[in-house]
């Protein structure tokens, strides 16, 4: 989904991933709008001003990695790493998340790294204060944003920061709210106009009761836009792609507890994180299986996939 760079980078450039489907789908709308509108990230960010943007690849070397609502901006030898959490909840720690992106960028296009991890939803975990990963002499520093102390003026003035907006810094919320469907109401593209207002309502639910959304939004110019269209089908997918797991995991269960009686639980769990095509290529192998041995060598034989390091 986008060009590889070889010897030369590209001035400006942006990865951006697909969207992960998840109720209501709040920091992955933020990758959204980073990735549609990267210049306006970057002055916000960097106070770089620039139109000079490329799509990256999705993928970084070594053991691919799962980055469900990050983003990547290049800006002539700097890469700007975004990275949106509704929650400081994480089987990664954040800190060391951090720095295992910076290490991937670093090998893969050895220039400046700028780091940004923004914050959506106000809480009082020291997480969310934290700037540095620590280990013994290892020391790496990024750059946190609490979108609940923000100052909202910077955010209004730009129409692909409005859905930020909502959750920034105010003693007026309902003021707040309303000063942002105002400034939605006067963007002039239609089609811009249906998507910000999309990306609004959903952000604007982290903080505000959907009596006063729908209020001052349309529900049906949300329902027209083309960020819920595809964040609604990309839920129906990977709803469909769960139900095929579910199915598969309990084919191959249901076989080897027929053939092997009790499997023990730490091979069932490695048997739980596998793919879909690593499942049907098991069912296959297990048919040459004469005892449990064999099962744990052939898993032992297989990459297991990367845990999804947001959740």
């Amino acid at each position: 989904m986008g060009g590889v760079f070889h010897n030369s980078i590209p001035k400006y450039a942006i990865r951006p991933q697909h969207i992960k489907y998840k109720p209501l789908s709040y920091d992955n709308t933020c990758k959204y709008l980073a990735e549609k509108y990267p210049a306006d990230f970057a002055r916000w960010l960097l106070a770089s001003d620039t139109s000079d943007i490329q799509v990256l690849k999705t993928e970084l070397n070594l053991e691919p990695i799962r980055a469900d609502s990050v983003t990547f901006l290049q800006i002539a030898n700097q890469i700007l790493h975004l990275e949106f959490q509704t929650t400081p909840k994480s089987k990664t720690p954040l800190d060391f998340r951090m720095l295992d992106y910076y290490t991937r960028l670093k090998r893969e296009y050895w220039c400046d790294i700028e780091q940004v991890l923004i914050f959506l939803q106000p809480t009082s975990s020291e997480i969310v204060f934290n700037t540095q990963y620590v280990d013994k002499k290892t020391r790496h520093e990024y750059r946190v944003i609490r979108l609940w102390e923000e100052d909202p003026t910077p955010l209004l003035a730009n129409p692909a920061l409005l859905p930020l907006a909502t959750l920034a810094r105010t003693d007026s919320p309902a003021d707040l709210l309303t000063q942002v469907a105002v400034n939605v109401d006067m963007i002039e593209e239609i089609d811009e106009r249906q998507n910000i207002s999309a990306c609004v309502q959903v952000l604007a639910g982290l903080r505000f009761d959907k009596s006063l959304i729908t209020q001052l939004f349309r529900e049906e110019i949300m329902q027209e836009s083309v960020i819920y269209q595809d964040i609604l089908q990309k839920g129906l997918q990977q709803g469909e792609e769960r139900g095929k797991k579910q199915e598969a995991l309990q084919l191959i269960m249901r076989q080897l507890t027929r053939r092997f009686a009790a499997i023990e639980p730490e091979i069932e769990q490695q048997i739980r994180t596998l793919s879909i095509t690593q499942l049907e290529d098991l069912a296959e192998a297990l048919l040459d299986f004469s005892s449990q041995s064999d099962l744990v060598n052939y898993l032992g034989n297989i990459s297991l996939p990367q845990p999804n390091q947001e959740d």
